[in-house]
Order: C-alpha cells, then structure tokens, then sequence
C-alpha cells in the first residue's frame, strides 16, 4: 500500500510501499500528530483549510472510499458495556465485513480439505479460526484476548476488562474489517509501558501476518518498545523534521551536531532535541560554540540528508496504477447490504434489550403501580357522563392518564445519552448509517408501548366508569400508544440534540410541561386564545387607567 502526501506542512510524507513495516510517529503534544493522521484518514473536519493533495496507490481520495480503505483509531476506549469482547468483535466484524480476507480464508479450509501443508500464515490462521467466525477468532488469539473473550466490555458503572484489554478490544474493532492501513492515535494513553510494549508487539505480529500498513503514534514510548518499529516520523511545531528507517535517524542529527547519550532512550532523545529548552545540552561540537538550530533548519536538512533525497525522489515517480491490487482501495461505501445492516444492528439492539431487562420491569412495575393508584381513587364510584361535575372528573383521570405514559419514557434520556459516543464513532467508521442504528431502537420499543399502554387502560378503563363500549376501549388504547411512542421518539430526538445528561435532563421536562401547558390539556386550545386577549385587553385597560 503506497500512500503519498504532498506539501502537507507543507513536506512530503510517504508511507512505505512494500509491506510488513510499522512506522512510529513521534513529537511533543501540539506537533500536530493528530491533524496529520486524520489528514491521512481523510476524517479532517470541513471547516479546515487544506491545501497539499492525498493519493493512495495514485489515486486520489475521491476515487475510493479512503475510510474503509483505512482506519483511523482514536486514544479513547468507547465500548457499548453490556457486551462481552467477543460481541463487540462480532459486531463491527459483521458490519464491516471482512473484504478480501475472506479470500483468504477460503484457500485455507481449501487446503485443509486436499490435505496440503499451508504456510506458516496459513497456520496462524487455522489454529486461531474455527468454521463460525474465522476472523474475529484470529483476531481474539493475536490481540490476547482469548482469557477475556466472553467477559463484558464495562464502562464506568459495570465492571469489566482492564484498560490495556480495551485498549486492545479498540484496535481489535477495526482490525476485523477490511482496512489494510491503520493510523492509531496515542493509543497508550492510561497505559503502563509494560502493557504498551505488549500490545505493539501484538500489532508488530499483525502487520507482519496480514500485510498490513500501520502508522502508530506514541507520547513517549521506551527503549523496548521503540525497537519494535521499523520507521519513524518526527514532528515539531507541525513540520516533518525526519522520516525513514530508525536506524538512520541518529546519524542525521549526528550530522547536525547532536547526539544522543548512551543511557539516554532514542525515542526522548528525539523529542527533546528539537525543543529549545533541552536542545543544547545533547551538542557535541566542543570547537563550535552551541547555537539553537530551529526545526525549520532540521526540515531543510533533511531534504539533503541521503534518506530525504531518496524520499523526495521517490514521492515524485508517478505510482503506476496498474500494479494496485484490485482488493487494496475499498470502493463501497458498507461493508455488507442494507437488509445485512439492519439485521446486525437489529440483533445487536435485542442483545441489548435483554442485557437491560431490568429497567423495562422496574418501568411496567412502575406503571402497574400507578395504574393501580388510579383505580383505588375511582374505585366504586358512580359517575354519570352528562353531569358536569362528573364529566370534569372524567377530563382530569384522562389528563393524569396521559402524563403518567408522557413521563414515563423519560429513561430513554439516560439510554440514548449513554450510547451517543459509541455510535458516533461507529458510524464515522462507516459501520452503519444512522437509519440502521434508529430504526430497530424504535422497532423494539413498538411492543413495550404497546404493553404499557395496555396494562393502563385494561386497569383503568372499566374501573374508573368511561362508556362500556369496545370502539371507545380501543380509541383510548390507540390514544395512548400514539402518544407513548410520539414521547419516547421525541426524548431520544432531545437527547440526540442536548448529547449530555445534564442538558437533556434539563430540556427534557421544559418541553413536556410546554407539550402540556399548549396541548389542550389542562385548557382547550380556544380557551387559552380568549385567556390571553382578555389579558392583553386589561393589561390595556389597567395602562389607560393608570
């Protein structure tokens, strides 16, 4: 996979174009590792002013799908908790599909059947991969995940699996699918470097089976972990000071006069030589007097530094299109169909609703309990429907009816807010689109609105004296199942909209109580318009008084 960027702040960059290299992208925090990686991932935000061009194997980002074709992997670890690492897997696997890998796959259960000896990859994956889900088996037995496998992922209320196994469950994500270049940014965040130098020897093991292309950066990796990759990018102030083999990297600040002590790590040697305040005391000059030499003098540099020169003279040969795998650019937008992504996030929804359980009982509990309130106040009374007094009693018993099943889907506050995170990101990465993550939320919710509204006017109707008539039964049941569901989708659009807790929580029941207030409910809709000319005509009168 050959990537070329040109006069991206403003250098040239170019991942390497044979396979089985891992390159580590160094520089202190605002060198710009980031905007470069989602440069690369084509995830830069609109409202950035770019300038430079982007090609994958000579071909520009417009021509593929530059998403799937590569995989951007963030430093935060956003799970769905109430799944075990092996769902998660599954899930983003079964979305994402597993694209020419599957090719793959085949060939080995086809040499397995003639009964030839396969290659030592092919072993890797025949021991990892059984005849249900070859892919995330493999990727279980690389990553270390195997003890884990099916323990719940957690989050900050359910305990689960430790940071360095969810760090591994973020990159397993992506690693199932059909990306062949990885950028995966600060991903030992919250890490020892025990764990760090476990999890890239890991990663080193992948490239290295599967052929693939990664670009990791890094804070401040050690000794043990640095040796691990075979490129380095150094970046200062936004510019590429060194890109090429880490085995060259000494020599060319050796040729600028600096060099790095013997007990000293290479990767803070590197960060710390570039920086104003730390460069001087790695000069070894002694006949030249110390000068600060500025990363723009370190770019400038480099360009005539033998690595630089063959980079340089590399990144302008046009690549030949012709030799592009045809499997290596990802042209389709999703990895399986429509009907396949509605059914996988359709499964996925049901799982969760299960591990959920609890808070749909506490929910109808909770109804039946107020159901049964309303009966206990009704209970053996004889109220007759033209009496006035009687008809106001009728009025206030459906008014308390409809608040009770408006509010009662205010838990899909906390739900949607809680789940925000994990489907922004998924859908970023082109999982699924956001009708695929929706439309089954609102399919499985049909049934409890239907049950909940249902134990209310079973308990409620007879019980409080409305007309003995079927079609006015059904009516009111289909009133307040239209309404449940009318509720319920407009808490999740508040959520969706507010994406915090606090704020939801705080719009949620201001726009219920202006739902009430300018329904009809407590006063018709004619009788708030006279109220308010009445109001405005004495506030009038009360001012010619005045």
């Amino acid at each position: 996979m050959l990537i070329s960027v040109i006069e991206l702040f403003p250098h040239y960059i170019m991942l390497p174009s044979t396979q089985l290299r891992m390159t580590l992208l160094l520089g202190p925090p605002g060198a710009g590792k980031t905007t470069l990686l989602l440069t690369l991932a084509a995830k830069l935000a609109n409202d950035l002013k770019v300038s430079g061009n982007v090609t994958y194997c000579g071909y520009q980002l417009s021509e593929f799908i530059p998403q799937r074709t590569c995989a951007y992997i963030s430093p935060n670890n956003l799970h769905t908790g109430e799944m075990t690492v092996r769902e998660t897997l599954d899930f983003s696997g079964r979305c994402l599909g597993i694209g020419p890998r599957y090719k793959l796959l085949r060939e080995i259960l086809n040499i397995e059947k003639v009964g030839s000896k396969p290659g030592p990859d092919a072993d890797t994956f025949m021991d990892a991969s059984n005849e249900t889900n070859l892919i995330t088996d493999y990727v279980l037995k690389i990553l270390g995940l195997e003890t884990c496998a099916d323990s719940m992922v957690g989050d900050q209320m359910r305990r689960g699996i430790s940071g360095g196994e969810k760090k591994r469950v973020t990159i397993g994500e992506i690693l199932v699918g059909p990306a062949n270049v990885f950028f995966m940014d600060e991903i030992s965040n919250g890490l020892d470097s025990s764990t760090t130098c476990r999890i890239i020897k890991f990663l080193r093991q992948m490239v290295h089976v599967m052929d693939l292309t990664m670009v990791i950066s890094l804070l401040q990796p050690d000794p043990e972990t640095y040796k691990l990759f075979d490129d380095v990018i150094l970046m200062s102030e936004g510019q590429i000071v060194y890109q090429g083999p880490c085995d060259n990297v000494i020599e060319f600040f050796e040729l600028m006069g600096f060099k790095c002590p013997e007990r000293k790590g290479v990767a803070d040697f590197l960060q710390e030589v570039t920086s104003r305040k730390d460069q001087e005391q790695y000069w070894f000059i002694k006949d030249q007097p110390y000068r600060y030499i500025t990363v723009g003098e370190f770019s400038r540099a480099f360009k005539s530094f033998h690595i630089g020169q063959k980079l340089e003279t590399d990144i302008h040969i046009p690549y030949d299109k012709s030799n592009t795998h045809p499997d290596a650019l990802v042209k389709e937008k999703y990895g399986i169909s429509n009907i396949e992504l509605l059914k996988a996030c359709f499964d996925r929804e049901w799982l969760l609703s299960k591990r959920n359980s609890m808070l749909y009982i506490f929910k109808t509990v909770q109804l039946t309990f107020m159901s049964l309130m309303g009966m206990a106040v009704f209970f053996r009374t004889n109220m007759h429907a033209g009496n006035l007094e009687d008809g106001m009693k009728f009025f206030g018993s459906l008014f308390f009816g409809l608040v009770i099943i408006m509010f009662n889907g205010m838990s899909e506050l906390a739900l949607t807010v809680m789940r925000l995170p994990v489907f922004y990101k998924q859908r970023d990465s082109l999982l699924y689109p956001s009708w695929a993550f929706a439309l089954p939320i609102w399919l499985l919710r049909i049934p409890l609105s239907l049950m909940e509204s249902g134990i209310w006017v079973i308990l409620t109707y007879y019980t409080i004296g409305y007309a003995p008539d079927a079609t006015r039964f059904g009516r009111q049941f289909l009133t307040f199942f239209v309404v449940h569901q009318m509720t319920s989708s407009l808490f999740r659009l508040i959520a969706a909209v507010a994406r915090t807790e606090v704020l939801s929580n705080t719009l949620g029941p201001f726009i219920m109580m202006m739902i009430v207030t300018l329904g009809g409910f407590v006063v018709a809709k004619g009788t708030v318009f006279f109220l308010l000319i009445s109001l405005e005509n004495g506030w009038s009168g009360g001012l010619g008084c005045n």
